[in-house]
C-alpha cells in the first residue's frame, strides 16, 4: 500500500501503478449530546417564533394563532420522516434520499426548492431583526423624547446587509460552527422565553384575556394578498378543508428548519438514533410552547388596534403592552432584541453555510462544475459558491425593502415543497427498498406480504395538499419560487451535461488508486509508526510540506500526508462516505502537487485522507490513530501561532489514556520554524534560566548541608510554592506578576516551546 512518488510518472506518460490514497471511511467527528443537538436545530427552528405568528395573522386573522399550534403539532410528525430517512442513511438530507429513492432529476429539482429555501433564510432573519432592532430605537428615542423615526423597512433591509456581509467574510475566512455556542444562545433565549410566560401570565391573570376564536370559516378572514388568485373565488369560505390548507400555508413557517435535524445527525453521539428521538422531543416541545405561545398572548395581550403596528416585531409588542413599569418593559423589550439578534443573526449563518453545504455536495457528484468549489487561495474555502449565495441573498434583500411578509410567502415555497419531496422520497423508499429499519414513521398495516405505511402516507398527503394550496394562494411564493427552481434546475443539468462531456478534461492531474478503509492505521497507509504527519489544506499552502521533506531521511522515517476535509452542518445528506465522494478533483489537484513535490526531493511520502468536525481534534486523532511522532503544518491564516498551538494542546488532552508523545511542527513560508511539543515534557531552559537555577541551588545546597538538595528539588519547591499562594487567594497577583514578567522577556524568548 505504499505510495511512493518516484513510482509516479509525469503526467504526460502512462504510469504502470497508481499512487494510491488511503481514504477513510469512519470520519473522525467530535461527537455531541442530544442536548447540544437540539440547540443547533433549535437555533434554526426556533427563529422563526419571531415572525411566523405576525405572518400568519396578517393573512387569515385573529385565528391565526390556532393554525400555528396545528402546526407546530404537525411538526413533530414531520420530524418523524427526518428520523425515518437518518436512520437509512447517515446523513439524511432532502438531496441524498431523493435521490436513492426519484433518481437524480427529482434530486435536482428538490434542491433546487431547498436553495430557494436556504437563500430566502438569510434575508428573513435578518430583516425580522432588523425590523425589531427599529422597533426598539423608535421605542427608546420616543421615551428620551427624540423627535426621529427610523424607517422601520429601510432599517431592518441595512441591518439584514450588514449581518450577510458580516457572516459572509466569516464563512470565507471559513470560521467552524460551534455547538457550545449555539448551546449558550438557547440558554439565554430560554431565560427570555421563562420570563415571557411568566409576565405574559401574570399580564393575562391582572387585566384577564379571551382565548383567539376558534377556526371555523365565520372567522376566518383572509387578507385579499393572501389568497392569491383565489381571491376572487368562494371556495375559501364554502370549502372548509380548503379554508383550512390556506391558514396552515400561512403558518408553515413556524417549523421551518427542520432540514437542521438530518444535517446535525451525524454528530450525535453513541446510541445515535435514540438520542435523535431525544433530541427531536426537546425541540417539538421548546419550538411547539415557545412559537404557539408567543402567538396566543400577541392576541390576547396586545389590543386590536395596536397589534397591526407590531405584526413584524410581535415579541416587541409584547413586551411593551404587558403590565409593568415603562422602564422595566423597555429594558425587556431591550434583552428581547439581543436574543432575536443572537438567534436570527444565527439563522442567517446558517444560511449561508447551508447553501455552501449543498452546492458542494451536488458539485461533488458531477451537478455542479469543480470551478464552482475551487479553494480561496489563502483561506480554501469554497469561495466562489459563498459570493454567489450571499449576491443573491442582499439582491433577495434589496428587492424586498425590508418587508417581512413578503419575504414570509415567497420563503413558505422552498419549506414546504422540501417537506413534501423529502415525505415522498421516503414513502417510495418504503418500497423500493423494503427491508428492515431502526425506526418506521409510525402507524404502519401488513396485509398479506404488503406493508401499508398508513401514517407516512397520511403525512405526505397533508403537506402535498398544503403545498398545493399555497400554489394558487401565494402569488410571490409561487411566480418567484417556480421560477428560481426552474433557472437552478436548469444550470444543474447543463453543467452536468458540460461536467459529464469533459470528464476527461483534467489529463493534467495524476490518477490515484482510492483504498476505503474504516479508520487510519500505519498498516492501512502503508507507513511505519514513528513517522511524521503532515496536514495539507489546499494546493497554494505547500511550503511546509517541502520543507519537512528535505529534513525527513524516509528511509528510517515515513512521511505521511493528510487532508482532513471538515464537515459542516449543512451538506444535503449521504449514506456512507464513499471513496469517490471524498475524493474530489480539488484534493486530486492537492495530491498531484504534493506528489510532484516529492518526485522532486526523491522522497516517498504516504497519501491519505479523513472527515473530522472539528479540525484540531480531527488531526490529534488521526496523528494518534497513526501513531505519528510528529505533526507538521502551515500557519493558520484565522488565527496567531502560539493561540494555534494551544488549540492543539487542548485536542491533546481529549485523547483517550495513554496519550502519545507529540511534537507540533509550524512551518511559516522560508521554512521558519516553530516546535511545540504537546503534553507534559522537560521545558527548554535558556542558558539564564539554568544560572539561575544554579545559584539558587548553591546557595541553599550550602545553608542546608549536610542535607542533600537537588536542582529539581529547588523547582519542585517554587512550584508548591506558587500553589500555596494560590489557595490563599493570591492567583490573580500571580497572573499579574508572570503577566509582567512575560512582557520583559518577551524579546528574548525561544521558539522551542
Amino acid at each position: 500500500m505504499e505510495n511512493t512518488a518516484k513510482e509516479q510518472a509525469p503526467p504526460c506518460s502512462a504510469a504502470p501503478a497508481l499512487p494510491q490514497v488511503m481514504v477513510a471511511t469512519t470520519a473522525m467527528l467530535s461527537f455531541i449530546s442530544f442536548w447540544r443537538a437540539a440547540a443547533i436545530v433549535l437555533n434554526d427552528l426556533a427563529s422563526s417564533a419571531y415572525y411566523a405568528g405576525g405572518i400568519a395573522e396578517q393573512a387569515v386573522g385573529k385565528s391565526a394563532p390556532w393554525f400555528i399550534l396545528a402546526v407546530m403539532l404537525f411538526s413533530y410528525a414531520v420530524r418523524a420522516i427526518y428520523v425515518e430517512s437518518c436512520s437509512m442513511f447517515v446523513r439524511g438530507g432532502v438531496y441524498r434520499v431523493v435521490k436513492e429513492a426519484m433518481g437524480g432529476t427529482l434530486a435536482k429539482f428538490s434542491v433546487s426548492a431547498l436553495m430557494f429555501d436556504y437563500i430566502l433564510t438569510g434575508p428573513i432573519s435578518g430583516v425580522s431583526a432588523g425590523q425589531y432592532l427599529a422597533g426598539f430605537l423608535n421605542e427608546l428615542f420616543q421615551f428620551f423624547g427624540f423627535h426621529i423615526v427610523l424607517s422601520v423597512n429601510g432599517t431592518a433591509a441595512a441591518f439584514a446587509i450588514l449581518v450577510t456581509l458580516y457572516f459572509w467574510w466569516e464563512n470565507i475566512k471559513g470560521i467552524p460552527e460551534s455547538s457550545e455556542k449555539a448551546l449558550r444562545i438557547m440558554q439565554l433565549t430560554t431565560i427570555m422565553v421563562v420570563l415571557l410566560i411568566g409576565w405574559c401570565g401574570y399580564t393575562l391573570w391582572v387585566r384577564g384575556g379571551h382565548l383567539p376564536p376558534p377556526p371555523i370559516s365565520t372567522n376566518l378572514h383572509f387578507a385579499t394578498n393572501a389568497l392569491g388568485w383565489l381571491s376572487h373565488s368562494r371556495l375559501p369560505q364554502t370549502i372548509g378543508l380548503i379554508g383550512i390548507l390556506i391558514g396552515l400555508g400561512h403558518s408553515i413557517l413556524a417549523m421551518s428548519g427542520e432540514e437542521s435535524l438530518a444535517q446535525v445527525y451525524r454528530e450525535i453521539e453513541h446510541p445515535k438514533l435514540p438520542n435523535l428521538k431525544k433530541a427531536g422531543l426537546v425541540i417539538f416541545i421548546y419550538s411547539m410552547v415557545f412559537t404557539s405561545l408567543v402567538s396566543f398572548f400577541a392576541v390576547m395581550i396586545i389590543p386590536d388596534t395596536v397589534r397591526k403596528g407590531f405584526f413584524e416585531n410581535l415579541i416587541g409588542g409584547l413586551a411593551m403592552n404587558m403590565v409593568g413599569p415603562l422602564m422595566l418593559r423597555l429594558a425587556f423589550h431591550g434583552f428581547v432584541v439581543l436574543v432575536g439578534t443572537l438567534i436570527l443573526a444565527g439563522a442567517v449563518n446558517t444560511a449561508i453555510v447551508g447553501s455552501n453545504g449543498v452546492l458542494n455536495r451536488v458539485s461533488e457528484d458531477g451537478v455542479l462544475a469543480d470551478w464552482f468549489r475551487r479553494p480561496h487561495p489563502r483561506f480554501g474555502t469554497s469561495y466562489r459558491i459563498i459570493n454567489m449565495v450571499v449576491g443573491l441573498q442582499i439582491l433577495t434583500i434589496v428587492l424586498s425593502r425590508g418587508n417581512v411578509y413578503l419575504l414570509g410567502e415567497a420563503y413558505a415555497f422552498g419549506v414546504i415543497w422540501s417537506f413534501v419531496m423529502k415525505g415522498l422520497a421516503v414513502l417510495v423508499l418504503r418500497y423500493k427498498v423494503p427491508g428492515p429499519r431502526e425506526y418506521r414513521v409510525p402507524l404502519n398495516l401488513h396485509v398479506g406480504g404488503w406493508e401499508v405505511p398508513v401514517g407516512l402516507s397520511i403525512i405526505t398527503l397533508v403537506l402535498l395538499g398544503v403545498a398545493t394550496v399555497n400554489l394558487f394562494t401565494k402569488q410571490v411564493a409561487t411566480l418567484s419560487g417556480v421560477a428560481f427552481t426552474i433557472l437552478l434546475f436548469g444550470v444543474f443539468t447543463a453543467s452536468e451535461r458540460v461536467t459529464r462531456a469533459r470528464g476527461g478534461a483534467h489529463e493534467e492531474l495524476d490518477q490515484f488508486h482510492l483504498v476505503p478503509g474504516e479508520e487510519l492505521t500505519p498498516k492501512a497507509v502503508g507507513a511505519r509508526p514513528n513517522n511524521v504527519l503532515v496536514l495539507v489544506r489546499d494546493y497554494f499552502t505547500l511550503h511546509h510540506l517541502a520543507a519537512v521533506l528535505r529534513r525527513v531521511n524516509t528511509s528510517r522515517q515515513d512521511v505521511v500526508v493528510l487532508h482532513i476535509r471538515i464537515f459542516q452542518r449543512a451538506a444535503s445528506g449521504e449514506s456512507a462516505l464513499a471513496a469517490e465522494q471524498l475524493f474530489s478533483t480539488t484534493e486530486q489537484q492537492l495530491f498531484t502537487k504534493a506528489l510532484c513535490l516529492a518526485e522532486h526531493e526523491g522522497k516517498s511520502i504516504h497519501l491519505a485522507i479523513a472527515s473530522a468536525s472539528e479540525v484540531w481534534e480531527g488531526i490529534l486523532r488521526s496523528a494518534y490513530s497513526l501513531q505519528a511522532s510528529a505533526i507538521a503544518l502551515a500557519p493558520s491564516t484565522k488565527m496567531p501561532i502560539a493561540e494555534e498551538a494551544r488549540c492543539a494542546g487542548l485536542a491533546w488532552e481529549k485523547l483517550a489514556d495513554p496519550k502519545p508523545h507529540l511534537t507540533l511542527e509550524i512551518y511559516a513560508p522560508g521554512e521558519k520554524e516553530e516546535i511545540f511539543y504537546l503534553g507534559p515534557h522537560a521545558p527548554h531552559l535558556t542558558p539564564k534560566e539554568i544560572d539561575l537555577l544554579h545559584n539558587l541551588w548553591l546557595r541553599f545546597s550550602t545553608e542546608l548541608a549536610p542535607e542533600e538538595v537537588h536542582h529539581h528539588d529547588i523547582v519542585h519547591f517554587a512550584l508548591n510554592e506558587m500553589l500555596a499562594e494560590i489557595a490563599e487567594g493570591k492567583d490573580k497577583d500571580i497572573a499579574r506578576r508572570l503577566m509582567d514578567h512575560l512582557a520583559e522577556i518577551k524579546s528574548r524568548r525561544i521558539t522551542n516551546h
